[in-house]
């Protein structure tokens, strides 16, 4: 008889299946058309809403968790909104492995936030691969310093927000259940988003409906892969093969999109993830040195 998979092979598994699923969630945010970015992400957050209420119910936790957390609750909500809101502006106007490489720039400046807001000690080799991606990261924006590069930049600022939301998750990850966050997140989200949404909606096909609601199922099959995933095994372990993500964007792009990334974003996106995996085998040596 097979022996049964390690911890860590199901934390692999799982951050893989959540790359896959928000690829898909992006893929189908773009085959939606030329909607608003707004209604866009309104449907996107409608099902994870969905989803996490049946959670919460289930596991009889609270719906919009304890008073004194509700300050980075509501931050945590408004930077992911943000965050969403930008990265599928960019989506929808870059190529598709573009934009989601852009995004993954927010692992790096989480390094930064956490040590101007959570006064956690940043090292030179943290500064360095920082810089580094900075680097790459100019190479896939390709700057000409005019309206072309505006998706990039919104790239980009997706990203921080992304960031400024995860920092808030790591004050949050051991104060609230997970369901809680993700239902919390999400009601901000359509609340805000609604009036908006209803002063910019455009009629929709019934296919356009379909991708969008395809999209909240990806997106809600990555959220709760990437969670998964961190409770099999630590992210100094697995947290590389988040980056098969855009190893998934670039064929669905090819596939789907008939569009190839040029040879600097190739380049930009070597550079980002070499300076990924210089710091996932830094971190998984420290750790093992501790």
């Amino acid at each position: 008889m097979q022996a049964e998979l390690s911890n860590r092979s199901k934390g692999i598994i799982c951050i893989i299946v959540s790359a896959f699923g928000f690829a898909m969630m992006s893929a189908f945010i773009k085959l939606a058309g030329d909607l608003p970015t707004f209604q866009k992400t309104f449907f996107r957050n409608l099902v994870s809403c969905v989803v996490a209420f049946i959670m919460v119910t289930k596991a009889k936790q609270s719906y919009f968790g304890s008073r004194e957390n509700r300050r980075l609750l509501n931050l945590r909500s408004a930077f992911g909104t943000l965050g969403i809101i930008f990265n599928y502006y960019a989506i929808d106007r870059m190529v598709l492995s573009d934009a989601n490489m852009l995004n993954k720039l927010s692992p790096f400046f989480v390094i930064i936030f956490s040590a101007l807001f959570l006064k956690e000690k940043i090292k030179t080799n943290q500064i360095a691969a920082v810089l580094v991606a900075f680097v790459g990261a100019l190479f896939i924006i390709k700057p000409t310093f005019d309206l072309e590069m505006l998706p990039s930049i919104v790239g980009v600022a997706g990203a921080l927000c992304a960031a400024s939301a995860y920092t808030c998750l790591r004050v949050l990850g051991k104060k609230e259940n997970g369901a809680t966050v993700v239902f919390y997140f999400s009601l901000f989200s359509l609340v805000v988003i609604f009036p908006i949404m209803i002063m910019t909606y455009e009629p929709m096909s019934m296919i356009q409906l379909m991708y969008l609601l395809l999209a909240g199922v990806f997106a809600t099959v990555g959220q709760f892969g990437v969670t998964w995933a961190y409770k099999y095994a630590p992210a100094k372990e697995i947290s590389i093969f988040d980056y098969s993500n855009i190893i998934f964007s670039a064929i669905i792009s090819v596939v789907l999109f008939s569009v190839f990334p040029d040879k600097f974003s190739v380049f930009g996106y070597f550079v980002i993830f070499s300076a990924s995996f210089y710091m996932f085998m830094y971190n998984k040596k420290s750790e093992e040195c501790n």
